[in-house]
């Protein structure tokens, strides 16, 4: 469910700023992404917000199998700034619902959306529960940084469902940030994520400066991600994803 993270770079994307769709097996994911401003500096960073959406269905209509886990590499132009961001901890927002979970760390909260959750119990039908999506800053320490994403399920399910996301610096090629996303099991293993929505991005004040928790630059007009999704049921989704900018100085 860490879908800012998670699904923004796991399906192949055959244009540059078009939606995009992955089918492998029985199992469809479409999502698509953006970031504004789409007009950045050559060689600075500089503040951006990052906008994600998905769907994911099963093509003859079965309840889906859930995301487990997600890697995602994205582009060296691109920068996570949490210093002097007020952190939360994954305790203060494990089984609290959302109004109670940002009361905790208000101060933290870098993201907000929605997401929806099919839930099937054994010789039950499926049903599906609505959830706001919050993201928390969840601080900076030995050279990775931390994002809980909180969502809470209610009747006839009542469950919070915290992921934790685990950002590190890298050096390979295009690529200048790996996200590994640890999603847990949801209603026992029973609920699998189908919809999804997050606005990310924040800024706030550190030393009397104006700060962002998303940066980047665009010194040649893209900025790229690739990433793999794994599934309950073993399923793989693997790709990339570019997303135009226009060089600005």
């Amino acid at each position: 469910m860490t879908l800012t993270l998670v699904f923004a770079g796991i399906a192949l994307a055959k244009k540059v700023n078009q939606p995009i769709k992955v089918i492998v097996g029985n199992l469809e994911l479409t999502a698509d992404g953006s970031f504004s401003p789409q007009q950045l500096p050559k060689n600075e960073l500089a503040p951006i917000t990052l906008n994600v959406n998905g769907k994911i269905r099963t093509l003859d209509g079965k309840h889906p199998p859930a995301v487990v886990e997600v890697v995602i590499e994205t582009d060296k132009n691109g920068a996570i700034n949490a210093k002097g961001l007020p952190a939360c901890s994954s305790g203060k927002l494990q089984a609290q619902t959302t109004e109670k979970a940002r009361a905790a760390c208000k101060s933290a909260i870098v993201g907000e959306g929605k997401t929806d959750i099919e839930v099937e119990f054994p010789e039950q039908n499926p049903f599906v529960v609505k959830s706001d999506l919050l993201a928390f800053n969840g601080g900076s320490s030995g050279g990775k940084t931390t994002i809980y994403l909180h969502a809470y399920l209610t009747s006839p399910v009542s469950a919070a469902v915290v992921t934790t996301v685990k950002i590190t610096k890298i050096h390979n090629g295009r690529y200048g940030l790996k996200s590994v996303a640890t999603v847990p099991k949801i209603a026992g293993g029973y609920g699998s994520p189908i919809s999804f929505s997050l606005k990310l991005g924040r800024k706030f004040t550190y030393q009397g400066k104006q700060q962002s928790y998303l940066l980047a630059k665009c010194p040649d007009g893209h900025l790229d991600a690739k990433g793999v999704g794994v599934f309950s049921d073993g399923t793989r989704l693997a790709g990339s994803l570019t997303r135009a900018c226009t060089p600005k100085g």
